[in-house]
């Protein structure tokens, strides 16, 4: 079965990114003497699911950050034509159908990415687990992490750790 899992970084005020996409302040923060555990994350994840908003802001970044072939979701991107580059396709399936077309394929682990993907995901019950990096930092505004869901979602915390750069990282269980 697959199964989808989310490694983020949100403000202390539950933010990813500013009004307009900008995520300057958590690259601010990144001290590449820390491992916050992307890498551990990462290396048992077969495909990547992001949206149109993440695609478009990290599809210029050189060398292309992504080791795993990456899935958008985005009816326009794909209605226009995008070109891909190697490992990156688009579709405008809904979560359920691209978890199941994943499966068909023989994808077993998939990392979600972007606040929209991740909300929808949420709300398909579709989420496995959650990784959630704050960043102390408040920025009163921006792109929310967490927006309306039909209901609550019961989380199961695992563990907390903090880092000297203060950043503090969590990790939740989303029971099935």
């Amino acid at each position: 079965m697959v199964t989808s899992h989310v490694f983020i970084a949100t403000s202390l005020d539950g933010f990813i990114a500013r009004e307009d996409g900008d995520i300057g302040w958590l690259l601010e923060r990144d001290d590449p003497a820390e491992d916050h555990g992307y890498d551990a994350f990462i290396d048992d994840k077969d495909v990547v699911v992001m949206g149109r908003g993440t695609y478009e802001s990290m599809r210029d970044v050189t060398p292309w950050p992504y080791t795993r072939p990456v899935v958008v979701l985005s009816a326009t991107l794909k209605q226009a034509g995008q070109p891909t580059g190697p490992r990156v396709r688009f579709t405008d399936a809904a979560p359920s159908q691209v978890m199941q077309d994943l499966e068909t394929e023989g994808v077993r682990r998939v990392y979600v990415d972007g606040g929209r993907v991740i909300q929808s995901f949420l709300r398909a019950g579709l989420i496995a687990d959650m990784v959630i990096t704050t960043v102390p930092v408040l920025l009163g505004q921006g792109r929310r992490l967490f927006d309306s869901l039909p209901g609550d979602i019961a989380l199961v915390h695992e563990t907390t750790r903090s880092f000297p750069s203060g950043l503090v990282q969590s990790r939740y269980i989303i029971p099935a």
